[in-house]
């Protein structure tokens, strides 16, 4: 079994090595021209007018791909070799075991990383001059909505389907989502309407990404472990955000802008042939064995009539649950947040000159090294300093944009000095967003409705994200306009962060001492079964290391 498990291993490294190699290849080579365009090309057909849609491209060419794939490999390997060293939590597994689960939440990551590709496009289309920032504000509060009320419906979904399954109709349907809007783009100027809805669509299936990693990885990692699988979480968001922003920038200065949903689209349907093939739901369908987890699996107190919750009642219960209900918010202030600096940093440095700034030139690549270094940071304290606790880390991460949030508001006048607060407070809350939506969720929600808790904490994520959309697409000063030059016209920006860093900072300290209940021993699902031969024997019981 071992030699088979190094076996697919060893094939799904290589085909993922010639998937980028090829995108790599493809982001760096300029192709030719369409027939009818130049190199800054439209993303009309040749035969519409030239007026039909604004120029689309970036204001400069990225620098070279090497530039930024070699950071971010080196800090990979570091972190590999800095996580290998630190102490290690042992809860009984076995190599055999590790190498599969990793065989399981990469592809699956994978595919959750470029679901982020084809949702961030929309931002690179924005500033490329493809949409103006009011239209995008639009676009993206009314699929921010969509993607956060899908939960209602797409969390006890996935409980019911299995995170494998829903993974698949959220590649699926995200790809063709994507196509669609490839297709608007390549066919003139769409309306904002219309591209509202098909991109309302899109979040609607990429509604069942994070429910979907979630809920498969809360049966393959221990409570113990789960900071560590934060960290993994936090790597994979920042790679899809530098997917999005980094090889979109490239792909707008190559090739019409249609491209940019294109590309994802295919890149998902490639990974959703391997999640189809490696990704199962419980160590028990891989041939393995299922093991008591440590959160909050088997505490909910079976009903009189020995009936299953429904849908509606495990919402009910989990928005009682005073903890979860807390990390909700605190989430709804991460959304707001993360999405105010990720959105928005790029339009006030171009207006206010800072597209100089080496973190304007390089935003896919420093939001990814940040996203990284935050996750990681995070998921090892949680771990490692904090028992396992999750709002520790998420008050010291808030503590941390709070800081930041308040220094931009003197530092405006200086692009650069806001361009590397920005990345340190990036770092920061794509941390708080691993730990509470990534690992939290299941910690308190457990196995068997994780999906419900995940899809309630994630969903206001979404409404934080709505919220700034509206707010900051009207606030704030349109992208390329004299009013954007203006200093003064941003302040609205970190001001409005201000007392939403604070609300997140307050409920996380509340939060502090916070842990799951849990069943000593208790296996759930009908998977929980006896190890057959070769398996890893799993005893239940959590030993620290």
């Amino acid at each position: 079994m071992r030699t088979r498990l190094f076996t697919r291993l060893a094939a799904l490294l290589v085909l993922l090595g010639l998937v980028f190699g090829f995108a790599a290849m493809a982001a760096a080579a300029p192709d030719a021209p369409a027939a009818g365009s130049s190199s800054s090309t439209t993303a009309a057909p040749p035969a519409a007018p030239a007026a039909a849609k604004p120029e689309v491209k970036p204001a400069k060419p990225p620098p070279p791909l090497y530039e930024e794939l070699l950071p971010i490999s080196i800090l990979l390997v570091v972190i590999v070799l800095v996580v290998a060293r630190l102490p290690k939590v042992d809860v009984g597994h076995t190599r055999a075991y590790r190498v599969r689960r990793v065989m399981n939440w990469l592809p699956l990551g994978l595919t959750y990383a470029f679901l982020y590709m084809g949702r961030y496009n929309l931002n690179v289309l924005k500033d490329a001059g493809g949409i103006s920032g009011h239209d995008f504000g639009t676009i993206d509060g009314i699929g921010s909505l969509v993607y956060g009320f899908s939960f209602l419906l797409n969390g006890p979904l996935t409980d019911r389907w299995g995170g494998r399954v829903t993974i698949l109709i959220a590649a699926a349907g995200a790809a063709v989502a994507n196509v669609a809007l490839g297709i608007m783009i390549w066919q003139g100027t769409p309306s904002v309407t219309a591209l509202a809805v098909v991109f309302g669509v899109n979040m609607y299936f990429q509604s069942f990404g994070a429910v979907s990693i979630v809920k498969v990885n809360a049966a393959w990692f221990h409570i113990r472990e789960r900071g560590t699988f934060g960290g993994i979480f936090g790597i994979l968001i920042s790679l899809g955000i530098y997917f999005a922003y980094d090889w979109g920038t490239r792909i707008v200065q190559f090739a019409p802008a249609q491209w940019l949903f294109f590309v994802p689209a295919g890149l998902l349907v490639v990974f959703w042939v391997l999640s189809a093939i490696f990704v199962r739901d419980r160590p028990s369908d891989a041939g393995l064995v299922d093991f008591a987890l440590g959160d909050a699996t088997g505490t909910v107190p079976a009903r009189a009539d020995g009936k299953p919750e429904t849908a509606f009642q495990v919402i009910k219960r989990l928005m009682s649950n005073r903890v979860i209900l807390i990390i909700a918010v605190i989430e709804f202030c991460s959304g707001f947040l993360r999405q105010g600096i990720l959105k928005w940093y790029r339009d006030f440095a171009k207006g206010v000159g800072g597209s100089d700034a080496y973190v304007f030139a390089h935003w896919g690549l420093v939001s990814c090294i940040a996203g990284i270094t935050g996750g990681i940071f995070a998921g090892a304290i949680s771990d490692h300093l904090f028992g396992s606790r999750r709002a520790p880390v998420a008050a010291v991460l808030y503590g941390i944009m709070l800081g930041g949030a308040i220094a931009i508001i003197p530092a405006l006048a200086n692009p650069m000095a806001v361009s590397w607060l920005i990345a340190i407070m990036a770092m920061s809350i794509i941390g708080v967003h691993g730990m509470l939506s990534g690992t939290a969720s299941a910690d308190f929600g457990g196995l068997k409705n994780v999906g419900v808790a995940v899809g309630l904490i994630d969903g206001f994520v979404y409404l934080g994200n709505a919220a700034q959309a509206f707010l900051y697409g009207d606030l704030l000063p349109e992208k390329g306009t004299p009013e954007a030059a203006v200093v003064s016209n941003w302040y609205a920006w970190p001001g409005a962060m201000i007392p939403v860093a604070i609300i997140g900072l307050a409920l996380a300290l509340v939060l502090w001492n916070a842990r799951p209940a849990s069943r000593p021993g208790y296996v759930s699902g009908a998977h929980a079964n006896p190890a057959p031969a070769g398996a890893p024997a799993h005893d239940g019981q959590e030993r620290a290391g």
